[in-house]
C-alpha cells in the first residue's frame, strides 16, 4: 500500500516517520536545544593545524571545532567526483552509489595539511556529520547543495548518476539532457527521483540550485567570521524534499504553522507534490493515531521478538552493534535444520527493519544461528543482500564465515535512535550490569580493616553506611561475621541505611567523617 510521511511537531521536538505497509521504516527526530548541523555551511577559522595527524581545527562558531582532514581540503576544482564524494560523504541521497562521468578531470597531487591551511585563515566550509559525543562536527570544503533531483557541487566540473536508476538508456538521457542546460564549470549528481523528468524540471532544479549558491557566496563575503551563511532545510522540508518519491500518497503534518510553511515551500519548488501535503486535524495525537509510538518503544528495546517466537538481541557498544538470532519459544518442524532456517530468515526481515528504524550505523556483527548446508548459508546471505537493497544508507556486508557470522558496515549518518532518546544508566554507566550486594559488603569488610588500622587509640568507632540492600544482608545472613570483625579488631562498628545510596556506594569513616568510596 502507498507509503505516508507523518510529521508531528511540538515547540520542543520535531519528529518525521516513513511509514511504509503500515509500519514505521525510518525516523527522523530533530529537537530544538540539539539541532542538527549537517548540510550547514560556515565561514570559519582555522584554529590549529596538526601535521602530524593531518587534520585541522576550525572554529565555526559552535562549543566544539569542526575537524577537516587533508581529504576533505578541496585543492582545487580539478578533484575528481570520487574524492569528492568520498569527502562529503554525499551521493545524492543516503546509500545511493554514483556512476561518474569522466570529463575535463585529471589526478592531483596530494599536498600536506600545512601546505593547504594556515592558522587564523578563513574558509568556507560545509558540516558533514553532526558533533557526536565529545566529537566535534566533521567539515568539508567540498560544497553540497542538494535539491529534489539534483545535487549540486559548485567546485566540480563532472557529473555522477544514481546506480539506482537502473536503464542506461535513461542514464545516457539524463546526462545529455544536464550537460545542455547545466551551469558552466559546475558539477552535479543526478539523483534517482530524476528517473523520467523532463529537461524543464530538470532546469528548474539548475536554477535553483545556481541561485542559492549565488546568495550563499554574497552571504560569505559580507559575513564576519566564525559564523553560519547558510542553514539547511527544517526536518519537515527535508523529508519531502527527499522521501516524497512516486511511492508515497501524502505527508501528514499535525502543525499548522509547520504545515503551510511545507505547502508553499512545495508550491515555489515541488507543486506536483503540494496538494498531497494535508494538515492532520484529529482529536488523537498524530504518532498515536497510527502506532508509532508503540514501534518507538519497541525499538528501544534490546530483545525483539519474532513473530514464529524466535527472537533477535541487538546490543550496541562504542566500538560495534552485536545482533544475535536465537530460536527462542519456536520449536519448528522435526527437521532442527528447516527449522534454523525459517527463523535466520525470518530474523533477516527483522533486523534490516530495525537497522533503518534505530539508524544503526558503523560496523555490525549478525550471528545467525548456526547452519550445516552451505546452500542454507547462501539462502540467508540472499535474502539479507536483498532486504538491505531498500536501505537509503550504504551498507556493505560479506559473506556468513564458518562461524555463522555476518560482518557488515552501515553508514553512520546521524545519531541512532538509542543516542537520541537514552542515556547512560547512571548506575550501571552502561555496563548494563551493577555489582551484587554481596560483593559490596566484601569490599566494605576490606574498607572497615583499612580504616581500622588508622583510628586514634581513643576512638575506636566507624560508622558503616551502605545501600538498603547491603544493609540488609549485612544484619541477616552477615551479622555474625560483622560481630566477629567487631571483636578482632577491637572497634565498635555502627551501621546504617542509607536509601538514596546506590548499591555499589558506600562510607567508611570515623563517626561523623563520611566519604564515600
Amino acid at each position: 500500500m502507498p507509503s505516508q510521511i507523518i510529521c508531528n511537531v511540538t515547540s520542543r521536538e520535531t519528529r518525521v516517520a516513513l511509514v511504509e505497509n503500515r509500519q514505521i521504516t525510518e525516523l527522523f527526530i530533530e529537537r530544538k536545544a540539539d539541532q542538527g548541523i549537517v548540510g550547514n555551511i560556515y565561514k570559519g577559522v582555522v584554529s590549529k593545524v596538526l601535521p602530524g595527524m593531518q587534520v585541522a581545527f576550525v572554529d565555526i562558531g559552535l562549543d566544539k571545532a569542526g575537524f577537516l582532514y587533508v581529504s576533505d581540503v578541496d585543492q582545487n576544482h580539478g578533484t575528481h567526483l570520487s574524492n569528492y564524494l568520498s569527502a562529503t560523504g554525499h551521493a545524492g541521497e543516503p546509500g545511493e552509489e554514483v556512476q561518474i562521468e569522466r570529463e575535463e578531470a585529471h589526478t592531483n597531487g596530494h599536498a600536506s595539511i600545512e601546505e593547504l591551511l594556515t592558522e587564523g585563515q578563513e574558509i568556507m566550509v560545509q558540516a558533514s556529520k553532526d558533533p557526536m559525543g565529545s566529537k566535534g562536527a566533521r567539515i568539508t570544503t567540498y560544497i553540497s547543495l542538494p535539491g529534489r533531483y539534483l545535487v549540486y557541487m559548485p567546485t566540480i566540473n563532472q557529473i555522477g548518476v544514481s546506480r539506482r536508476i537502473e536503464s542506461e538508456e535513461e542514464k545516457l538521457r539524463l546526462k545529455e539532457t544536464l550537460t545542455r542546460i547545466r551551469v558552466s564549470g559546475a558539477g552535479y549528481i543526478i539523483r534517482t527521483a530524476a528517473e523520467g523528468k523532463t529537461a524543464e524540471e530538470l532546469k528548474a532544479d539548475v536554477e535553483y540550485l545556481d541561485k542559492l549558491w549565488r546568495s550563499i557566496r554574497h552571504r560569505f563575503d559580507a559575513a564576519p567570521a566564525p559564523s553560519v551563511v547558510y542553514r539547511d532545510l527544517s526536518i519537515i522540508l527535508r523529508s519531502i524534499r527527499d522521501l516524497f518519491t512516486g511511492a508515497v500518497a501524502e505527508a501528514l503534518i499535525d502543525d499548522r504553522a509547520a504545515h503551510e510553511e511545507a505547502v508553499m515551500f512545495c508550491r515555489s519548488y515541488l507543486p506536483d507534490v503540494a496538494d498531497r501535503i494535508n494538515l492532520y486535524t484529529g482529536p488523537e495525537p498524530v504518532f498515536t493515531k497510527f502506532g508509532i509510538e508503540l514501534d518507538i518503544e519497541r525499538a528501544l528495546g534490546r530483545r525483539v521478538w519474532l513473530k514464529s517466537g524466535g527472537y533477535i538481541v541487538i546490543d550496541q557498544t562504542e566500538a560495534l552493534t552485536a545482533i544475535d538470532v536465537n530460536t527462542g519459544k519456536f520449536v519448528g518442524t522435526r527437521d532442527q535444520e528447516e527449522t534454523i532456517v525459517k527463523t535466520n530468515l525470518e530474523a533477516v526481515q527483522e533486523i534490516v527493519y530495525q537497522l533503518r528504524l534505530r539508524n544503526i550505523g558503523g560496523l555490525i556483527i549478525i550471528d545467525f544461528i548456526d547452519m550445516e548446508r552451505p546452500e542454507n548459508k547462501e539462502k540467508v546471505y540472499a535474502a539479507l543482500e536483498q532486504a538491505l537493497k531498500n536501505d537509503r544508507s550504504r551498507t556493505n556486508i560479506l559473506k556468513i564465515s564458518e562461524l555463522g557470522l555476518v560482518e557488515m558496515t552501515r553508514k553512520r549518518s546521524r545519531d541512532s535512535l538509542s543516542r537520541i532518546q537514552t542515556t547512560v544508566c547512571p548506575y550501571c554507566e552502561g555496563r548494563g550490569r551493577i555489582k551484587s550486594a554481596t560483593t559490596t559488603l566484601y569490599e566494605v569488610y576490606r574498607e572497615i580493616r583499612r580504616a581500622a588500622a588508622e583510628l586514634d587509640p581513643g576512638s575506636r568507632e566507624l560508622t558503616v553506611t551502605v545501600a538498603p540492600e547491603v544493609a540488609e544482608l549485612m544484619f541477616e545472613e552477615e551479622s555474625q561475621y560483622l560481630a566477629g570483625l567487631e571483636k578482632d579488631l577491637d572497634i565498635q562498628i555502627v551501621a546504617q541505611a542509607d536509601p538514596k545510596l546506590h548499591q555499589e556506594r558506600f562510607t567508611v569513616a570515623p563517626s561523623r567523617e563520611n566519604v564515600i568510596k
